[in-house]
């Protein structure tokens, strides 16, 4: 049974949410960051790079406080203000392609993390997990939500459906021109109904957000080991989540970039690759796969279609179809010597949105060799190798929606709703 419970969120005024909503710090640029930090004085960029304001650049435990010290004013300040009852939040999203994201905001259980009720299918860098719990550790609270998902249901759409009826709390579109609404959910009758719909599922998927959600976790064991009170029911033993629905998950490919081809020619190269696929030179017609276990390749000037040979290769798992996997299984690791995909430096990747186009003229700039396009995994192939407890490849899935931080802010201190109301 999964606990997705209400909290008291610390959220912008309705006049300031627009000025305050960013995009996760490291999609900016540094020159997109100065500037707008520069003329908007509201950013949540200036809570999270707190440096800024003395022009200075900081990290470790010494930014973590001056965080936690910026967040601090803008709540003495007013320009965030927290519920004063625990609530969850529909979150609606309408992205420039008029596609429609409409989820709920809720309090996700570390202890359901540990219990594999919310099951993971990336693997997390040990580093990274403990860098960001002792951030949360100092700073106090989540600012952007983990991306989870669940099957379709039919009693929580038809809540949501109801509850948008109503003016939303918050409707603002982004310089991304995405449109975003909140709207508080705070009735007795739809808090029990939500809670007790999510207590009936046996599992939730991360989507995206495996080294938040882990760091969550690490944060849970570090502060109950220091409380002799510990109890179980403390506001650190929940992360922020958006949950929503499988079917308006967006799942897009991350296409690779290599810089060379591993001493090979490229006549000897497509030698190697003939033992695992059928290939045919497309020239300078651009192709994109159609299909699983289809891929596209650009070298020389020339694209490539690659059909793998099913003969050569079997299926015994769900990640083993998975065509990450397979790209990295017979080309990337036994031809072109890249093993370790997350620190490797002759690799890179690109997202689907970016299209094959983008690949063919970073390698025509000389930038890298070869290039490789991949068909997007589903959902279904997410949840199949979560539910196996495998792990995909590094940069499987490119997931929409992306999040904004500073819409809804979740603390670790007296916050969520542990019974029923």
């Amino acid at each position: 049974m999964a606990k997705i419970l209400p909290f008291k969120a610390v959220r912008p005024t309705r006049d300031k949410v627009s000025l305050i909503a960013s995009r996760s710090y490291q999609s900016y640029t540094p020159e997109e960051r100065d500037a707008r930090m520069d003329y908007n004085p509201y950013s949540f960029l200036h809570i999270v790079n707190p440096g800024y304001k003395y022009h200075k650049e900081i990290s470790g435990e010494e930014r973590y406080k001056l965080v936690r010290n910026r967040y601090l004013e803008f709540k003495e300040e007013e320009i965030f203000i927290q519920d004063e009852t625990p609530c969850y939040y529909v979150y609606k999203i309408v992205n420039r392609e008029s596609e429609i994201f409409c989820g709920i905001i809720a309090a996700a259980s570390t202890e359901d993390y540990k219990n594999n009720i919310i099951k993971k299918h990336e693997n997390t860098l040990k580093d990274r997990e403990n860098t960001f719990k002792e951030y949360l550790k100092t700073v106090g609270f989540n600012a952007e939500p983990v991306l989870l998902t669940y099957p379709d249901n039919t009693i929580i759409s038809q809540i949501i459906k109801e509850v948008i009826q109503e003016r939303a709390e918050y409707e603002f579109t982004s310089t991304y021109r995405d449109t975003h609404y909140l709207w508080r959910v705070s009735g007795k009758e739809y808090i029990e109904k939500i809670q007790n719909t999510f207590d009936t599922l046996d599992t939730i998927y991360i989507a995206d957000g495996h080294h938040r959600s882990a760091s969550s976790y690490l944060l849970t064991e570090d502060l109950a080991s220091k409380n002799p009170n510990h109890q179980g029911t403390e506001a650190y033993n929940y992360f922020m989540g958006y949950l929503i629905p499988e079917s308006d998950l967006r799942i897009y490919e991350f296409n690779r970039l290599i810089k060379d081809l591993n001493g090979l020619s490229k006549e000897e190269f497509l030698i190697h690759l003939d033992e695992w696929f059928r290939i045919e030179n497309r020239g300078i017609e651009v192709y994109k796969p159609s299909k699983p276990h289809h891929f596209s390749m650009y070298l020389g000037g020339e694209f490539y279609s690659l059909y793998l040979r099913k003969t050569n290769y079997s299926f015994t798992n769900a990640l083993e179809e998975l065509d990450a996997q397979i790209l990295y299984q017979t080309v990337l690791a036994p031809i072109l010597g890249i093993r370790d995909l997350r620190s490797d430096t002759r690799i890179e990747y690109s997202h689907g949105k970016n299209d094959i186009v983008y690949v063919k003229n970073m390698i025509d700039q000389g930038e890298f060799e070869v290039g490789f396009g991949l068909y997007p995994a589903t959902v279904d192939q997410m949840m199949r190798i979560a539910d196996q407890g495998l792990k995909m490849p590094p940069k499987s899935t490119y997931i929409e929606p992306k999040l904004r931080s500073g819409i809804t802010i979740y603390e670790f201190e007296n916050n969520v709703q542990t019974k029923h109301l």
